[in-house]
């Protein structure tokens, strides 16, 4: 059985496309990322609240996996009132069909009180601006790695991993790294060319993801 295609943002790792809500002087700021997988999540929500450090509240919404999947989603209301903010986004993420994509909207207060109702609509209303112009391209299935590299070479690796596309998880079950990463499939050639050079690596694992 064929599985069903689905979109992913047509976007660089780490890259934001964002739009601006404002509601009764309320900034809503959505920052909508190209996320594949927990690691990338977690680095995107991070550069959100570094991109807008004042703001009252960051909340978001993910799913790290395939468009029509639910084993990869989250969402969080960041001090909102419960139910007001990270789920009801979660509710349009899902409903887009968009795999691999983290929704992060960062709040700034001004002043008059929106009440359940209102931050409701407008958590959702600044998803959909988010959504509406985003850049989306047809998932394509990469190639999913386990390196296992020493210290005296890791930064090294990191680098060539994230120029190739990859954000790699790590592991220290020893004195190594463990690396588990996916890559672009037109990625995978250039990359497996230059990691012999750089010593005391080893693929342990490498599949079709």
């Amino acid at each position: 059985m064929t599985e069903a295609a689905f979109f992913v943002p047509d976007l660089p790792p780490g890259i934001p496309h964002r739009r601006e809500l404002v509601v009764r002087r309320s900034r809503f700021i959505a920052s909508a990322g190209h996320t594949p997988g927990n690691e990338a999540v977690r680095l995107f929500i991070g550069k959100c609240r570094e991109d807008f450090p004042d703001a009252r509240h960051h909340c978001f919404a993910f799913n790290a996996g395939r468009g029509d999947s639910t084993a990869f989603l989250g969402s969080s209301d960041d001090g909102e009132p419960r139910g007001t903010a990270g789920r009801p986004m979660l509710n349009l993420l899902t409903h887009s069909g968009i795999g691999e994509i983290t929704v992060v909207v960062s709040r700034y207060f001004g002043g008059t009180l929106l009440g359940t109702g209102g931050l409701v609509r407008a958590y959702q209303d600044s998803v959909r601006e988010a959504l509406r112009e985003l850049p989306l391209k047809k998932f394509a299935p990469g190639i999913r790695y386990r390196i296992s590299a020493g210290a005296a070479v890791l930064n090294a690796v990191l680098l060539l991993i994230r120029r190739s596309g990859g954000v790699p998880e790590m592991a220290f079950p020893d004195e190594r790294a463990v690396l588990t990463f996916s890559l672009p499939a037109g990625n995978a050639a250039e990359f497996e060319k230059e990691l012999p050079g750089i010593r005391d690596t080893l693929i342990l694992e490498r599949q079709p993801s």
